[in-house]
């Protein structure tokens, strides 16, 4: 059995320190390579499908594993599967930096996803097995806050580190922070596991899910430029079928990778479908947002980066107040407004042209922006928590991992194609402002529809957190988060 953590203790801060540096290890990871995007492109000659697959590569591996990483987790210890996680990502990381061709950069960006799943489910799962239960709110918000500032804060470190020397600097500053997370963790991170899994994980089921989600990422990003040639019709059957194949073998398997019970909680559901469409469209506007200042406004690298630290701050000063208020009040009115919020923020980042000045163009969308994500990424994460029992933690927490990488995923992937960004138009001015502000429209209204959607959350959920038990025994409602 895990050491229970009490908040403020020496451990408590170590322990909470580890996950941070993990996780925002593997979250700056998937922000850090965006503005690095345009200098990628140019060194290695690379086409929109390219950049396309640079950025899916490492989404795909990561939204495709972490559900087995999160169930490994849970049978062979949290803290060992983290670690070993945190490894390979530092290794993956180190080819990415030395890749001379966009082919092997995109080959060591889905080595490095496989790292990412392996960590970041078990940095939430750990802090829910090893926090009392009193103070894993407050765990999770701070968790939530800090982490989602390596998210915020990787356009800004990304355009430092390009303009410094090179954009493979972009992947090469994880090296240290992998050694220095592997000490920290092996030195205070106590182990924990569910001891009542038995047997062996669903192997099978996350190979068929994989391809699933591999065969419909490739015909999404191939097809605007190869249309229905056969090897686009191939990927698109091979997708379906795949994901058909995987839900059938988690509704009749015996040892399934995501317990179908899981899903019996109606706050689960909707929580897991606010995740997907918010961070589809959060994945779709981070990764143009970069594109535009440096290519429509010609920001240089470091000021692109620097012009999202308002939503840095916001997340650092508000995370952890909003995962307490969420414990207070319910989490229902944070998952529906933050959502809106972040929806109006994207309108009026259509103001973002060739022209408009910071303080008047980006800034005030940037502000609403930051208001709406800071007041929905605590608490849906708890909410996603609260919502399984305590002994699949690892695997809920997987499950909303997987949802928010497989809506920043089909985002990158559909995205550009919607926007009418094909080829190499994203060097062209005119043609990214006119995708840009396409594809913004199409996110707001993503954002909105997800927060409407927590309109059915149980606002109880994180009440009767303290106590789960068997959905078939208790009508307690629980729902999700994300990662």
């Amino acid at each position: 059995m895990a050491e229970t953590l009490v908040w403020g203790t020496g451990r408590a801060k170590a322990v909470l320190a580890t996950t941070i540096l993990g996780s925002g290890m593997a979250m700056l990871d998937s922000t850090i390579v965006n503005v690095a995007l345009p200098r990628i492109g140019a060194e290695l000659e690379a086409s929109v499908a390219g950049l396309q697959w640079i950025l899916d590569g490492y989404l795909l591996a990561l939204a495709s594993l972490i559900l087995i990483a999160g169930s490994l987790g849970d049978r062979y210890g949290r803290r060992r599967v983290f670690v070993f996680g945190v490894v390979w990502f530092g290794a993956a990381s180190l080819l990415c930096g030395l890749a001379p061709t966009t082919e092997l950069l995109v080959a060591a960006r889905v080595l490095q996803g496989i790292g990412g799943a392996l960590l970041t489910p078990g940095s939430l799962a750990i802090l829910h097995s090893a926090f009392a239960k009193a103070d894993r709110g407050r765990a999770i918000g701070a968790w939530s806050g800090l982490a989602g500032v390596a998210t915020a804060i990787g356009p800004l470190l990304g355009g430092v580190l390009v303009q410094a020397w090179s954009w493979r600097l972009a992947f090469l500053i994880n090296l240290p922070f992998a050694v220095v997370c592997v000490w920290l963790a092996r030195r205070h991170v106590p182990e924990s596991r569910d001891e009542s899994l038995t047997g062996h994980p669903d192997v099978l089921g996350s190979v068929v899910g994989a391809l699933g989600l591999a065969g419909v990422t490739g015909a999404l990003v191939e097809a605007p430029v190869r249309g229905a040639d056969p090897l686009v019709i191939t990927a698109a059957v091979v997708g379906v079928s795949g994901l058909t194949a995987f839900v059938l073998l988690q509704l009749r398997g015996r040892e399934p990778l995501v317990p179908p019970s899981l899903f019996a909680d109606r706050t689960f559901v909707l929580s897991n479908a606010l995740t997907f469409l918010v961070y589809a469209a959060l994945g779709g506007v981070m990764v143009l947002m970069v594109l535009q200042l440096q290519v429509s406004l010609h920001y240089p690298p470091t000021i692109a980066g620097l012009a999202s630290v308002p939503i840095t701050l916001l997340l650092l000063a508000l995370s952890a107040k909003s995962g307490s208020l969420a414990q207070k009040f319910g989490p229902r009115a944070q998952l529906v407004g933050g959502p809106i919020l972040i929806g109006v923020g994207m309108l009026m980042l259509r103001s973002v042209v060739p022209g408009a000045g910071y303080w008047t163009g980006v800034l005030p969308g940037l502000l609403v922006f930051g208001l709406g994500l800071a007041a929905v990424v605590a608490p849906v994460t708890a909410t996603v928590l609260a919502a399984a029992p305590d002994r699949h933690a690892g695997i809920a927490s997987g499950v909303n991992n997987a949802v928010a990488r497989t809506g920043s995923l089909v985002a990158v992937a559909v995205l550009p194609a919607v926007a009418g960004l094909t080829g190499a138009q994203y060097a062209d001015p005119t043609a990214m402002t006119r995708g840009w502000q396409t594809a913004l429209l199409v996110c707001a209204v993503a954002s909105v529809i997800g927060g409407l959607m927590a309109l059915g959350v149980d606002n109880r959920v994180l009440e009767t957190a303290t106590e789960h038990h068997d959905p078939h025994s208790c009508p307690v409602d629980g729902p999700p988060a994300r990662t």
